[in-house]
């Protein structure tokens, strides 16, 4: 993995550090290219780093898809102004983002638990494990719950 990221991405990454090089040196008006130019330069260091093992991503992106649910949630989060809405919520993002862990329709499962919870009514607070067939990794969850996979 590492010797054909060399193969095809070195060429692209010189290419790239001469062309930085090339137009710092050059006048420009556009503070924003000159702040993307020095930038790159101060970075250079960390933004070659994907060079040193091919295991390591070539971009973040991933990473920042992520994390993406929390960012946006922290101004949803002002909103729970009592210690029961802020648990409220806490639960419902665990479940949600556990739904999304084990490939089920986010959708589709809260409506299948609301459907479902009334019925159990508070008997799984003599016996938790009631609610072990409800738990987003049970094999026991109906298949409309899960991600239909695209027939090709």
């Amino acid at each position: 993995m590492l010797e054909k990221r060399k193969e095809l991405s070195q060429p692209v990454l010189e290419a790239f550090w001469s062309w930085v090089e090339e137009t710092s040196g050059k006048y420009t008006a556009n503070e924003s290219l000159k702040k993307a130019l020095q930038y790159s330069r101060n970075q250079k260091k960390y933004l070659n780093t994907f060079m040193e093992d091919g295991r390591l991503p070539i971009s973040n992106n991933e990473c920042e898809a992520c994390i993406r649910p929390f960012a946006t949630g922290r101004k949803s989060w002002l909103f729970a102004d009592t210690p029961e809405g802020a648990k409220a919520s806490g639960i419902i993002y665990s479940l949600v983002e556990s739904a999304k862990l084990n490939h089920l329709d986010t959708f589709r499962y809260l409506s299948y638990l609301l459907e479902k919870m009334p019925e159990i009514d508070y008997q799984y607070q003599n016996d938790p494990n009631i609610l072990d067939p409800y738990l987003p990794w049970s094999s026991e969850l109906p298949e409309s719950c899960r991600i239909q996979k695209k027939k090709k």
